[in-house]
């Protein structure tokens, strides 16, 4: 999995003055906490949170007081416009054996169903995945290029990453295929003939 190196700044919680001049000056409070260790707070610049990956998971090396600390992103706040961070959660894996986390799916290939006029559609961007912090994947591959119209792949069908388990419901749908809706009427109408001449 990628790491991402970060310096933070040490912080003092409650000071409304510091929070103000530092959030002018581009700055993001910041929230370490974790299982065993003490909680820290920091501020990380604005410009750093921007430049971390992203639709992938990642560890964070942060540096604070000259201590270094492994941790995962955990929670960004964000104003009300939905596009400006306010705080920013950090989980550190100092004491953690494993953890849960969401690891996004990269789709690769084209369905052979597509091929053939049919809608490839994501219901599933995401896996819950849980592993040392050390093996877990920074993304999920599938492969959907064997899938044709109407066909769909599920949690079950997909390999965990060697290490990982994947926590979601194995009958969950992750992909399908639509076909084409002039296909899937003409078929329809076909089935209800076929229902009016038995009956």
């Amino acid at each position: 999995m990628k790491r991402v190196k970060v310096k933070l700044l040490p912080r003092t919680p409650g000071k409304k003055s510091e929070l103000k001049r530092m959030r002018r000056e581009g700055y993001i409070p910041v929230e370490i906490y974790g299982k065993g260790v003490e909680n820290a707070h920091a501020w990380i610049s604005a410009k750093d949170f921007l430049s971390l990956p992203h639709g992938e998971t990642f560890l964070m090396e942060v540096e604070l007081n000259g201590e270094r600390r492994l941790c995962i992103l955990k929670d960004v706040q964000y104003g009300w416009l939905g596009d400006n961070p306010i705080h920013v959660d950090l989980y550190d894996l100092a004491n953690v054996k494993e953890i849960e986390v969401e690891v996004p799916i990269e789709f690769v290939g084209t369905p052979a169903g597509v091929e053939l006029g049919g809608t490839f559609e994501a219901l599933m961007h995401t896996l819950t995945v849980k592993a040392k912090p050390s093996e877990l994947p920074d993304r999920i591959v599938v492969d959907v290029s064997g899938l044709g119209l109407g066909d769909a792949i599920h949690v079950r069908d997909i390999k965990a990453p060697e290490g990982c388990v994947i926590l979601d419901n194995p009958e969950e749908t992750v992909a399908i295929v639509i076909e084409p809706e002039e296909e899937a009427t003409e078929e329809a109408e076909k089935e209800e003939g076929e229902t009016s001449q038995t009956s």
